[in-house]
């Protein structure tokens, strides 16, 4: 027994240098277990990453993401007047982001690029707007 508490005593702190050592990039050839580890995590993060949707050329779909642009449009609009509405600095910016949002579907739908941008920002809200009402849309 004294011989195998022993050996195991003498062999466990040599295994964790060796995995300690084997985290170090060397100059050497890349380990097979890290390219397959690697090549593992590549293809759970492609699993999880989100696919680009394709363009859709169903009209209704486009009517809803005008009519909705409309209304959210004209919400905004009709909050930016009332002075009496409560909590109307978070109503706007709440607005606005689902206004956004909209957009953003709509540029999809146009085959338009959605540049990555803070969120309410408007100079890409407006770039966005010009964009779709240059290829027809209206809200």
């Amino acid at each position: 027994m004294t011989w195998v508490l022993l050996g195991v005593f003498c062999t466990f702190p040599a295994f964790v240098f060796w995995l300690m050592f084997s985290w170090i990039p060397s100059p050497d050839e890349t380990p097979r277990w890290r390219t397959m580890l690697a090549a593992r995590l590549e293809l759970w993060a492609a699993h999880l990453r989100r696919r680009p949707v394709p363009p859709t050329d169903n009209p209704f779909e486009a009517l809803r993401v005008q009519s909705r642009l409309g209304v959210v449009a004209d919400h905004v609009r009709a909050l930016e007047v009332d002075v009496h509405t409560f909590a109307r600095a978070e109503r706007i910016i709440a607005s606005q982001l689902a206004y956004d949002h909209l957009l953003a579907e709509a540029c999809h739908m146009a085959g338009i690029e959605v540049e990555p941008a803070a969120p309410g920002d408007p100079a890409e809200r407006f770039r966005e707007e010009v964009e779709l009402t240059s290829r027809g849309w209206s809200w």
